[in-house]
């Protein structure tokens, strides 16, 4: 990987940010049934409990990911997203592994996600289970859904994913 990537805060008022983010939400709700979709638009992404992180090369925001708190040892994955102009660099994969990390900093030890059940998430599907996620059930407020896959990731067994 060339890219001197560099990580940052979520800025959500940063007009570059907030479009990356903006196209995450817009491209997850298009390609999922209607009311399967759990993307969450900006003011979703601003609540307390919830931490975004940016991946930069120079001043292109080139990822986005998100770190939700459930409860005191359980975390959310939310907001992952990689430009495509940025995709197969890497920089997904940087982002996922920096928010595991953060995630475990933070006395977690279980990170959870919901993902879509379609075609265009198997990318995103691949690169979850080749740092340990594994599928499991509905977790935290989701419902079993056909049109979601749900992942977890156990943070006290995996330290060498």
């Amino acid at each position: 990987m060339s890219e001197p990537f560099i990580f940052r805060p979520g800025d959500l008022d940063d007009p570059r940010v907030a479009g990356l983010l903006l196209h995450h939400m817009e491209t997850a709700r298009a390609q999922t049934a209607p009311g399967s979709a759990h993307a969450l638009d900006l003011s979703g992404l601003r609540a307390p409990d919830i931490a975004v992180r940016t991946l930069w090369s120079g001043d292109t925001v080139v990822a986005t990911g998100a770190l939700r708190r459930l409860s005191a040892d359980e975390g959310e994955l939310k907001a992952m997203h990689t430009a495509a102009a940025f995709r197969r660099r890497g920089a997904g994969r940087l982002m996922l592994a920096r928010l595991i990390d953060e995630a475990r900093a933070a006395g977690m030890r279980r990170l959870s996600l919901e993902t879509g059940s379609w075609d265009y998430f198997i990318p995103s599907r691949a690169l979850y289970a080749a740092l340990g996620f594994r599928e499991c059930g509905p977790f935290g407020t989701y419902r079993a859904d056909p049109n979601s896959v749900f992942m977890t990731l156990d943070l006290d067994a995996d330290q060498g994913a």
